[in-house]
């Protein structure tokens, strides 16, 4: 078959139910979109959505959720993250990374690991950080990026984040120092923004020349698959065969309790009726989201406790 014709196929295969999550390592120079459309591409999948955003010149864990999983996408983006990052000082750009414009060089050559090591200490815990013009954050139905590369430059409020590790691994000085960093940080969170705001701190601007996120929520860079081995996969095998590579659709909300209801209940559930569970044995707090099974471990959807001990769905899978 001619290279036209199997492109045609391509564009005409009808697109298959597949569930579940991939875990993608994404490559540098690709936006977080365009590897979302390869591995929906490989997976002939009908629906497919992301995560949470890498930039382009980012690698690492980006969670992709097919079919039933999007409905539970949301969990994810608010999951903790996890990076190592590279902090080149002395120069700040204006996206905050190595993809932008050169804005200022500031003289870092004479900085101190002591000093940078309590700048850093600074920024543990609970603080405000305002998010970068480059961003996908939209004001208007238009994302800031795209106001940005007009040179328009509006006001952000800021936003509190969470700071939970800020780890520096090394300290490299040169005529550009580097500082490789290890974080852990809250939904929300700019390593742009951090690296810009670190070279505030010490006077000589910085900006990320490299950054990897090795963990997304529960997921790791051990789970992650690269784009070029699933495309590969796809190619050779069978495309049934592909969906032993995903986890399960709840897999990114483990973390919520487990309930199991009977025939007659799930019947009632699933019509979207509140669940009175007088035995339950989780005593959360109105608004604790659970995950509801069936007498047969099927997952059924996820479900939010009400103050006289019910249920209510609160998002179910299609059946």
């Amino acid at each position: 078959m001619k290279k036209e014709d199997l492109s045609l196929v391509n564009a005409h295969r009808r697109r298959r139910k597949v569930n579940g999550i991939f875990i993608l390592s994404k490559p540098a120079g690709m936006s977080s979109n365009q590897a979302l459309q390869r591995v929906k591409r490989a997976f002939d999948a009908e629906k497919a959505g992301h995560t949470g955003s890498l930039d382009p010149m980012a690698t690492g864990v980006l969670p992709i959720c097919l079919g039933e999983a999007t409905k539970y996408s949301q969990y994810l983006l608010n999951a903790d993250k996890r990076y190592r990052s590279t902090f080149s000082l002395g120069i700040k750009t204006d996206t905050g990374d190595s993809d932008g414009n050169v804005i200022s060089v500031g003289n870092a050559r004479d900085l101190d690991l002591k000093d940078i090591q309590q700048a850093v200490d600074g920024f543990l815990g609970q603080v405000r950080q305002i998010p970068p013009m480059y961003s996908a954050i939209k004001r208007q139905g238009k994302p800031l990026y795209k106001l940005a590369r007009q040179g328009i430059n509006i006001e952000r409020e800021a936003r509190i984040i969470q700071i939970y590790k800020y780890q520096i691994l090394n300290f490299t000085k040169s005529s550009i120092p580097t500082l490789d960093v290890d974080i852990s940080c809250s939904k929300g969170t700019y390593i742009r923004a951090l690296a810009d705001e670190l070279g505030s701190m010490l006077g000589c601007g910085a900006h990320v020349s490299s950054l990897d996120r090795y963990s997304a929520g529960p997921f790791h860079e051990r789970d992650a698959i690269s784009l070029s081995d699933l495309e590969k996969k796809s190619e050779s095998e069978n495309r049934g065969s592909l969906n032993a590579l995903l986890h399960s659709v709840d897999a990114g909300i483990l973390d919520f309790p487990k309930i199991n209801l009977d025939a007659l209940q799930i019947r009632a559930f699933t019509y979207g009726q509140s669940v009175l569970l007088p035995n339950c044995f989780i005593t959360g707090q109105e608004a604790d989201i659970v995950r509801v099974f069936d007498h047969n471990q099927n997952f059924i959807g996820v479900a939010q406790i009400t103050s006289d001990n019910s249920i209510k769905p609160k998002r179910l899978i299609a059946n």
